[in-house]
């Protein structure tokens, strides 16, 4: 199956999956569920949990046991959002082109709603009737809260929030974005990992070394977009980083040398499969995809 078809089939199944999971909720706090419910399918790619499934499927684990880690990736990444839109942080009002949470609702609702997404990812992930063995969940849950907290995604956050306006040097953005943007890419190819149960320690070692270069691949072309992007295509306002003076790749490397380290980056990130003894065609082709990307 080819990226496309493959994506489009983790992009519906998440979403039902996800969609009725808050359905189960009551309605006790009924604006409360509407905005975690906006939040979290409002559209996107679903590049979280499409690693988590591609991984997971390679190394022999069933779709039904993925859904699980697959949708608890996607509400941390959810809520980081949401957060990441208000005013205190990047203060957007389009997310994939629509209004953004705090928007729609209110500041106050869409940080409950951020909080709310933030916990129900490690109810999904240590849900019994995931299948998963009580060391797989033990490891899942060690490695998501680790790349979303302090050593990773929002650490990154804070750093970024503490550069704004200054010129970091290269290696600090590195740093910046390895948490960020990178930490969440690398949890979700080791959950896709873990969750099979069947992973050596050098597959894991390789797996996480493409993970980490298709993380950076990724954000760089991120930076590249928001310097080249269209506003109408990429669901989010073209500009916004330049427009709060942050530190980004094309604006210490410039934009032609940005381009060149991002499509680095990926080839990387291939290079790193090219031990493994699995069907990586999937994870391949993501790589390339974060550097042809148009949002």
């Amino acid at each position: 199956m080819e990226l496309k078809d493959f994506s489009k089939d983790v992009v519906s199944r998440v979403n039902a999956f996800m969609e009725n999971y808050i359905k189960g909720f009551d309605d006790e706090a009924k604006t409360l569920k509407e905005s975690m419910a906006y939040g979290l399918l409002l559209g996107g790619k679903r590049a979280r949990p499409l690693l988590v499934y591609a991984t997971g499927l390679a190394l022999g684990q069933s779709m039904d046991k993925l859904d699980y880690p697959a949708s608890a990736i996607e509400c941390i990444h959810a809520y980081s959002l949401i957060h990441d839109d208000m005013p205190e942080m990047d203060n957007d009002s389009l997310r994939r082109g629509h209004e953004t949470v705090h928007v729609k609702y209110s500041q106050t609702v869409a940080l409950l709603a951020g909080d709310a997404l933030q916990t129900l990812a490690f109810e999904i992930l240590s849900d019994e009737k995931s299948g998963l063995s009580p060391k797989a969940v033990a490891s899942l849950v060690r490695i998501l809260s680790s790349k979303a907290g302090y050593s990773g995604m929002c650490g990154g956050q804070a750093i970024d929030l503490e550069s704004e306006g200054q010129h970091i040097p290269l290696e600090r953005l590195r740093v910046l974005h390895s948490k960020k943007t990178g930490a969440l890419i690398r949890a979700a190819v080791l959950m896709g990992a873990v969750a099979s149960e069947n992973v050596s320690e050098s597959e894991l070692k390789a797996l996480d070394e493409y993970a980490g270069f298709t993380g950076l691949a990724f954000q760089v072309w991120d930076d590249v977009l928001d310097v080249i992007g269209d506003t109408a295509v990429m669901g989010k306002t073209q500009g916004a980083d330049i427009s709060l003076d942050k530190s980004t790749y094309p604006s210490l490397m410039g934009l032609d040398k940005a381009k060149e380290f991002a499509f680095e980056c990926a080839q990387k990130a291939i290079d790193a499969l090219a031990g493994l003894n699995i069907d990586t065609t999937i994870l391949k082709e993501f790589a390339l995809f974060t550097v042809n990307r148009d949002h």
